[in-house]
């Protein structure tokens, strides 16, 4: 587990995502059209909302991609091989890691996630039951290259992004995240990815907008964080999740819509949000094979393999990099 050193890691990246957390709000809310990414769900309290969603009888991606993983286990296994050392990006609480780890005897593993305090119980939880895997634990922002433990150079590596969390990027945002996994993992490293299939509207707007109003709480926790660390003052009564399918775009938005018109400060910075008018919160994209490809090429990845599960919901694919990878 961490060792002195890397808890000052740990309290520098702190620092640093706290510097940037404020800056992508303050110029969110700034744009005509107000957003903010979707990345600063993940404090403790939102990423403890989220495993709550994972549960929800609306929420299918989670269930879809563990039957993947479970019903292609051994496939996985032997075109990945044994030794190498995984590196999950948002690894949050690692509930599908032992599905993988327990098909590959990896030689490490290096979770990454933006929420350091719940990596911390995550991977507390993972030694318990993994005592002789070496874990070492990274808090920091996945979507930019991330400098690997000196002690691990030299061993193959792969990378594991379960959870169809690159649909939450924009298309060229999405390659050039894939780029920045690319240039972390290295030469002779693969990917294995999850993403999310096209299927029917009403399918994908239940999971985004569950009866229970899980996803709602999730949505809203934003702008309570934002009220508790930023010194914001954000009226949330006057706040509403919404969730839209944008059928250009092949993806579920989220948003926080004004029911009012409302005045509020963050920082010391002064914004309004007129009745009926949104902050954007979350984007969530939608693929097919043909559309998974391109984006993986384009991030200097090549795809060798996809797996599905048997109500063809979700795919997770692995990819090896491209040893002439284009540089970003």
């Amino acid at each position: 587990m961490a060792t002195a050193a890397s808890r000052r890691d740990f309290e520098f990246r702190a620092n640093s995502l706290e510097c940037r957390f404020r800056d992508d709000v303050l110029a969110g809310l700034g744009q005509e059209r107000k957003a903010i990414p979707a990345r600063w769900f993940y404090d403790t309290r939102g990423s403890e909302i989220f495993e709550e969603i994972t549960q929800l009888p609306e929420y299918y991606p989670t269930r879809a991609e563990v039957a993947t993983l479970e019903q292609h286990g051994g496939e996985l296994g032997e075109a990945i091989g044994p030794d190498r050392i995984v590196v999950e990006f948002g690894a949050g609480s690692a509930t599908k890691t032992p599905l993988l780890l327990d098909r590959i005897a990896p030689s490490a593993y290096v979770p990454i996630d933006i929420a350091g305090e719940f990596l911390r119980q995550s991977c507390a939880a993972l030694a318990e039951s993994y005592p002789d895997l070496p874990i070492f634990p990274i808090e920091a922002d996945f979507t930019r290259a991330t400098p690997i433990p000196s002690e691990l150079l030299g061993h193959e590596r792969l990378g594991f992004f379960p959870g169809s969390t690159i649909g939450n990027l924009e298309p060229r945002a999405a390659v050039d995240l894939l780029r920045e996994m690319r240039a972390t993992l290295g030469d002779g490293s693969l990917l294995l990815i999850g993403m999310d299939r096209i299927k029917a509207p009403g399918t994908l707007l239940a999971a985004y907008d569950d009866a229970a109003g899980v996803t709602a709480r999730f949505n809203l926790n934003l702008a309570r964080r934002i009220n508790d660390e930023l010194d914001g003052t954000i009226p949330l009564d006057a706040l509403v999740h919404r969730a839209v399918w944008n059928e250009d775009r092949a993806r579920i938005e989220m948003h926080l819509e004004a029911t009012r018109d409302i005045s509020f400060h963050v920082c010391a910075r002064y914004f309004t949000l007129l009745a009926g008018e949104t902050i954007h919160t979350e984007n969530s994209h939608k693929y097919d094979e043909a559309g998974a490809r391109t984006l993986l090429l384009a991030g200097g990845w090549e795809p060798t393999h996809f797996y599905s599960d048997r109500d063809n919901r979700f795919m997770v694919v692995l990819a090896r990099a491209i040893e002439t990878a284009i540089t970003p």
